[in-house]
């Protein structure tokens, strides 16, 4: 090899080893951000006691929270959400967790029984947030919201950020199933009374349905769930089986069935993604109540 021929080689030698080095710290740098994303911690909990707890449906309860440490909290869109802290099983007292980087933890190691509800309403005159309730036949939550009283001690975080509906939407579409029903009556409560808006929920009893938020242009349909079915088949079937689509559809319940929802929407349908909000609010299979 000759000596220009050397040179060059060392040359491009320490290009290459400037542009692993470069690439090696872009690499870092993006990981770390990601990290760093990932493991940001969620919003400080705040004590809160119940001050109310009202039944709306055989299925369904809300329970009136509020307490100074509210002051600050805000709502600033339609279905976002918020982290129940209760108390630990067989306690009747919450106890603070500590945020790990992954997961809020016990004192013990344990996962701390955590939550997460759409915060219905917020006064913030008097303090108070409404949370509404399913009431499955068991589960953490369901649990603590039959034996609610006033003055009973939680604690919220939140609220997390919620994905806006599309604004030059002039028509809706809402589904989903129980889950999804304090959603939807927040989005009653918004959608522009001049909009056009249909309504699907799927119930597991009769005795699930109660009156929404009036709105002038919605129609509302209660689908009975079959037994033996998937959680949210009769959503599922009812948006695919529907000839026309509306600007603008949000979508909440079971994650299985979210995700089917999803691609029929995307890939079958065509609509893009400031069309589509499509939320798993739970997994079949894990508890979530």
């Amino acid at each position: 090899m000759s000596e220009a021929a050397t040179a060059d080689s060392l040359a491009s030698g320490a290009r290459l080893a400037h542009l692993h080095a470069s690439m090696e710290s872009v690499t870092s740098d993006d990981s770390a951000a990601r990290l760093e994303r990932v493991r940001r911690e969620p919003p400080r909990f705040r004590r809160v006691q119940v001050r109310s707890r009202t039944a709306l449906s055989e299925r369904m309860v809300r329970v009136v929270l509020g307490g100074d440490e509210l002051a600050g909290f805000t709502i600033e869109s339609a279905a976002s959400s918020v982290r129940l802290l209760l108390p630990p099983a067989g306690h009747d007292v919450i106890e603070m967790p500590t945020w790990t980087g992954n997961q809020f933890e016990l004192a013990t190691g344990e996962r701390a029984p955590i939550r997460t509800f759409t915060p219905r309403a917020f006064d913030a005159e008097r303090l108070e947030l409404s949370l509404d309730f399913v009431l499955h036949e068991r589960g953490a939550a369901t649990d603590w919201a039959r034996r609610a009283d006033v003055g009973d001690e939680v604690a919220i975080s939140g609220p997390g950020r919620s994905e806006m509906l599309d604004p030059t939407a002039r028509s809706f579409l809402l589904a989903g199933d129980e889950s999804a029903i304090p959603a939807i009556g927040q989005l009653l409560e918004t959608i522009d009374a001049a909009h056009t808006v249909a309504v699907h929920i799927e119930i597991t009893d009769p005795c699930a349905r109660f009156e929404l938020p009036v709105h002038p242009k919605a129609t509302t349909t209660w689908h009975d769930a079959v037994a033996g079915a998937a959680p949210c088949d009769a959503i599922v079937d009812t948006v695919e089986g529907l000839d026309e689509l509306p600007d603008a559809v949000w979508i909440a319940g079971e994650a299985a069935a979210v995700q089917r929802l999803r691609t029929h929407l995307f890939d079958e349908r065509g609509l893009t993604r400031r069309q589509v909000t499509a939320r798993g609010y739970w997994k079949l299979g894990r508890s979530a109540t």
